[in-house]
């Protein structure tokens, strides 16, 4: 699951401590951007629902760069969910490596499509993701009416998914 030679990306579970408080940063993040905590339609990712979930050690010290989780929609397709950097950790490929292990996990996984939701206030999440092959999709599931969502999803064959792991 390496896909940059400064990070370990490790699986862990929903309930590790790491992950957890890593996930509490990025809401913390979430309230202060969108005025209010009330900015997540439908339930929560939960251990229940989440394929797999990995954190980024940096390397050298050990320290918890960043997560991301799949939370399972149907038997073809996964979510992204809680994809978070540290922010003295933006801009140095955390991310795109936190994505390539979750592409990589999800095309293992068995699923063959990968969806994104970002809010009106992640104009910085919606580039990313179309910076990675993401394309605009109608929103699903529980973004369905709310204009504040923007949803975007990518197919995954064993191309993309080497392809990205590589990049």
């Amino acid at each position: 699951m390496q896909t940059n030679p400064r990070l370990n990306i490790r699986q862990v579970t929903w309930a590790n401590p790491v992950g957890a408080d890593l996930r509490a940063a990025q809401q913390a993040e979430l309230d202060s951007r969108f005025g209010s905590t009330d900015h997540e339609p439908g339930p929560p990712p939960s251990e229940a629902d989440t394929a797999v979930f990995v954190v980024a050690y940096e390397k050298c010290s050990g320290q918890p760069l960043g997560c991301g989780g799949l939370r399972m929609l149907d038997e073809k397709t996964a979510e992204i969910k809680r994809l978070y950097v540290v922010p003295y950790a933006r801009g140095s490929g955390v991310a795109s490596s936190i994505l390539a292990a979750l592409e990589a996990q999800a095309h293992s996984h068995g699923f063959s499509v990968i969806a994104a939701e970002a809010g009106s206030a992640q104009s910085d999440g919606r580039s990313f993701y179309e910076s990675a092959g993401f394309a605009a999709v109608p929103n699903f599931g529980p973004y369905v009416g709310v204009n504040e969502s923007y949803c975007d999803s990518k197919r995954l064959d064993s191309h993309s998914a080497s392809h990205t792991a590589m990049a």
